[in-house]
């Protein structure tokens, strides 16, 4: 019996010196980790933003950072399961568009209003903030696609950390959380992105100096359909002879063209499209030139 018992002895400390070598930094690693994981970890998974710490596609657990088709934060959900593209309007709303695995798969989820809140940077007290569904065309009953909130005024124009602790996808739950971040776009803010059913209306009717002429000249597409998956990238420092954006008056990326008055005109992002056609629409004179929105030199 007394040799059982030594073998047994013997077998435990083998075990406690092996977990000794390739337990130890594990448990640190965990314990570094906790505070985070235990914030942004649902019932099935986590939810982080693309491109923050976390994620697993560089050996430093960082990966590009990139926008979806509405110009908004792209946000991953259970380890890229399912992404939410978050979009901050001007007009102080915030919506959030439910996609898939693949960013370009537009899915549906149960129109329940979703609870949140939303902190300034710094501060450590949060307001609450309820997003209530937009269902969108397509859209099966008592389901959407969108979900829209107000933020306080107080926060226009500021970063923020947006969090909800609870949206439920097919059966499962998780945990939203992401960071605004508003140098990329210059001073200027960002206008609101029209929603999908805005968009057939604002493309596909002639107004004021938007004819069908243009309609025609933009494949009768909306910037949401001919840009779809093409990544905004914002530069607030053009150079004297760049183009810029009539909206923004940041530098013009030559892939979003868009034919206005006869004229075809370069944006920094489909947002900016929608918000020169709106005005295109509501005026009758002809607009400038788009030569006329080139970065001058300075003093000039």
């Amino acid at each position: 019996m007394r040799s059982i018992y030594w073998k047994f002895f013997k077998l435990m400390m083998l075990l406690t010196a092996t977990c000794g070598l390739g337990c130890r930094d594990q448990v640190s690693r965990d314990r570094e980790d906790g505070a985070a994981s235990t914030a942004s970890r649902g019932e099935r998974g986590d939810a982080k933003p693309t491109g923050t710490a976390g994620g697993s596609d560089s050996p430093t657990g960082e990966h590009e950072h990139h926008q979806g088709v509405h110009g908004g934060i792209m946000v991953s959900l259970g380890q890229d399961s399912y992404h939410v593209e978050a979009v901050l309007g001007s007009d102080r709303k915030v919506r959030l568009y439910m996609l898939g695995r693949d960013e370009t798969r537009v899915i549906d989820v149960p129109a329940g209003t979703l609870k949140g809140f939303v902190q300034l940077e710094g501060d450590a007290q949060a307001d609450t903030i309820e997003f209530q569904p937009e269902p969108q065309a397509g859209d099966s009953e008592g389901r959407t696609s969108c979900f829209i909130g107000s933020l306080p005024d107080r926060m226009l124009g500021r970063e923020l950390m947006i969090t909800i602790p609870n949206i439920a996808i097919d059966g499962e739950r998780f945990r939203l959380s992401f960071q605004t971040h508003l140098a990329d776009h210059s001073d200027a803010e960002m206008p609101s992105k029209a929603t999908d059913d805005e968009e057939q209306a604002l493309y596909t009717r002639p107004g004021g100096v938007y004819t069908e002429a243009d309609i025609e000249a933009n494949g009768n597409q909306t910037p949401g359909q001919k840009y779809r998956g093409i990544r905004s990238k914002h530069d607030r420092n053009p150079k004297p002879g760049d183009r810029i954006c009539p909206v923004t008056k940041t530098k013009a990326n030559p892939q979003f063209e868009w034919t206005v008055g006869g004229k075809k005109y370069t944006f920094c992002c489909p947002p900016c499209i929608d918000e020169f056609v709106r005005n295109a629409k509501d005026s009758t004179t002809p607009l400038p030139d788009p030569d006329t929105y080139t970065q001058q030199e300075e003093g000039r």
